[in-house]
């Protein structure tokens, strides 16, 4: 079967795909849009994606126009395609100011150039999809406007949110409250471009398309279940933004979590088609229902040397977290008992994000081996840098020895699927802006799923804050905070094989 006929590759059967399209990048000016959107709807339109009939407007409150739009967002595209493919796409771009995001008179304007393009359209449905690049403070004014001024007269109209979504549980409930006035939930897609990562949209396939996965995800056989996100970079002039909002806020409490139900979720009995999306949410939501609140000895935070000398941050006594471990359980008859590991720090030592499962004991293998080491199997799933999957397990040492040895079966996504130009892997946001265009919801953010995960988490975010608990100091570059490690192998009963290592598929000894 060809990539035309695939329906798993190819859209051009789907109604969309024919219709009028217009998007609406709400804070065109700003870094998000320059960097992510506008090179992700590139992508799509080098893809053949995006339906023939497309516009694309930035609204924002500079005062540029068309060319300028253009000027600006073509040094962040061109080495994304070649010239001749963002010179076309850069035509479809166009540019309308406003005095603020809820301005009326902005929003009525381009209301009224949309109609005289769709009016001359061959199409008869007219869509649009707005993209909110923008602060969550101003979401209610932006998202009144558009409702009241430039709606899709026959087609659908969709909204894409950015995170944060608040930093506690009353405030998200502050913008949910805002954007509910407006819209409702199949007309919202909220963002979280860690459910667009190949990797975790693999989770699916991989766990539920395998007779054998099923019968060890379990309590029964896994010993503790990890989630970790590496950066080896600081706050860089970002200081301001960061401090009030943390490490947990920023990186656990939200990418992580999704990651984690998807990892642990019952199967919903639909995966892919019609009303699979709301299934899948569905699970989601089940499981972290199941999740109590965390509390304070269930965290350790930590911060690199040197964080409050961010000219950003203005409180030089700040305690905010630049690394955090948090421990959870999911009480429900397949997890009750597993520890669930969440770690994410900035500086560290490296740029990573994985999936790591630790099984229980091979049963009586110190008895079967007379007393040699036979180190627990692992499954670790890699969404970044390089997307991979490996299972460590055991085999015979090579040659004439028989000791148990710890090896690995594995699949480097780069080699083995993205090594030649055929295949492309495309980036999170353009997959997640493709699901919306075709009204799939699974990848996306529920309201009821946002209101628990800050019911989990609120409660001892406040406790940090209110009685100032201070992180452990660490070193720029480093693993962090050295009494981590203690702490996680205490929390988690993971049992680590120091003679193990794996480099790009080699495995070395350490010293």
């Amino acid at each position: 079967m060809s990539d035309e006929e695939n329906p798993v590759t190819h859209v051009s059967h789907e109604e969309w795909t024919k219709e009028r399209l217009a998007v609406m990048v709400v804070g065109a000016s700003g870094d998000l849009a320059k960097k992510k959107t506008y090179p992700s709807l590139l992508s799509l339109y080098a893809g053949s994606l995006l339906p023939k009939d497309l516009v694309i407007y930035g609204f924002a409150r500079s005062n540029m126009t068309d060319e300028d739009l253009r000027a600006r967002l073509r040094p962040f595209l061109i080495e994304k395609q070649e010239e001749s493919v963002v010179e076309r796409f850069l035509k479809r771009c166009f540019y309308q100011a406003g005095s603020g995001y809820g301005d009326v008179k902005g929003w009525k304007a381009l209301d009224v150039k949309l109609q005289k393009t769709e009016k001359a359209s061959k199409s008869t449905t007219w869509n649009r999809l707005f993209y909110f690049a923008i602060p969550p403070n101003v979401f209610a004014e932006t998202g009144e406007a558009i409702k009241l001024n430039c709606m899709a007269p026959n087609g659908w109209s969709r909204m894409i949110v950015e995170k944060p979504f608040g930093r506690d549980l009353d405030s998200c409930k502050h913008i949910l409250h805002q954007l509910g006035q407006h819209f409702d939930e199949t007309n919202l897609f909220r963002i979280d471009h860690y459910l667009g990562k190949e990797m975790t949209q693999n989770l699916m396939v991989m766990r539920f398309g395998n007779i054998w996965m099923e019968q060890m995800w379990n309590r029964d056989h896994v010993q503790c279940v990890m989630l970790t996100f590496k950066e080896p970079f600081g706050t860089d002039g970002r200081g301001g933004y960061f401090d009030q909002y943390g490490i947990i806020r920023d990186i656990i409490q939200n990418h992580l979590l999704q990651v984690m139900c998807l990892l642990c979720m019952e199967c919903p009995n639909k995966l892919d088609g019609e009303g699979a999306g709301e299934k899948i949410r569905d699970e989601k939501v089940r499981v972290i229902e199941a999740m109590e609140e965390v509390t304070i000895d269930n965290v350790f935070l930590g911060q690199y040397a040197g964080y409050a000398d961010d000219p950003t941050i203005t409180n030089k006594e700040t305690n905010c977290p630049t690394f955090a471990m948090v421990r959870c359980f999911i009480n429900n008859p397949r997890w009750a008992g597993v520890p669930i590991i969440f770690k994410a720090g900035k500086a560290l030592n490296e740029r990573k994000a994985e999936m790591r499962i630790q099984f229980k004991n091979a049963p009586a293998a110190e008895s079967l081996f007379s007393g040699a080491d036979v180190p627990r199997n692992e499954m670790v799933i890699k969404l970044q840098p390089e997307e991979c999957i490996y299972m460590k397990s055991n085999i015979k040492t090579p040659g004439f020895a028989s000791a148990p040895l710890q090896s690995e079966l594995a699949v480097k996504y780069d080699t083995r699927y993205f090594g030649d130009k055929s295949t492309t892997n495309p980036d999170a946001y353009s997959r997640l802006i493709l699901d919306v265009l075709r009204g799939r919801s699974a990848n996306f953010v529920r309201s009821d799923e946002l209101i628990r995960s800050w019911e989990i988490f609120t409660p001892v975010l406040h406790q940090i804050e209110s009685e100032n608990i201070q992180p452990h100091i660490y070193r720029t570059g480093s693993r962090g905070p050295k009494e981590a490690d203690k702490w996680f192998k205490e929390k988690s009963g993971y049992v680590r094989n120091d003679s193990y290592a794996y480099i790009d598929g080699v495995v070395s000894k350490k010293a």
